[in-house]
């Protein structure tokens, strides 16, 4: 693999009832082409969990897929407001559960010389959520 200087992650994470059956989808991409190139994929059923806890396994497996290219900057998307503001230190992670799935996204993201994060509405989200409902659908 050839390092990248930056990467692009779309991710959503998702249950049926909350908590329920749940799964995590997400696209990694190289920004630098156009369109696009999809680099890496995640799509899987992480057992029963509620919607907060599949948005953070979501971001965690997009930013262990995209590590092995090494990029210096790193571009996060999703539609889970609470993450994305948590994750930039702006709202406080008030669940305890979180909190172990917030410091493991932080440490991964702590690798990055810049990181970008961003809230995106579902439509502009559907990659990442074709593949968790694709997840969810397989079981």
């Amino acid at each position: 693999m050839s390092r990248l200087p930056e990467i692009l992650i779309y991710c959503d994470g998702g249950s049926r009832g909350n908590p329920g059956p749940a799964a995590i989808g997400a696209v990694v991409l190289d920004p630098g082409t156009e369109p696009p190139t999809r680099l890496a994929t995640v799509s899987e059923r992480i057992g029963v969990a509620t919607n907060n806890v599949a948005e953070y396994r979501a971001v965690i497996a997009a930013l262990e897929r995209a590590a092995p290219y090494e990029a210096s900057t790193v571009h996060v998307r999703a539609d889970s407001m609470l993450v994305i503001r948590q994750l930039e230190g702006v709202w406080r992670v008030k669940q305890s559960h979180l909190r172990p799935l917030y410091d493991q996204a932080r440490a991964l993201l702590a690798r990055y010389d810049v990181v970008d994060l961003g809230h995106v509405p579902r439509e502009e989200n559907t990659d990442a959520d074709l593949l968790v409902n694709a997840a969810l659908d397989q079981g």
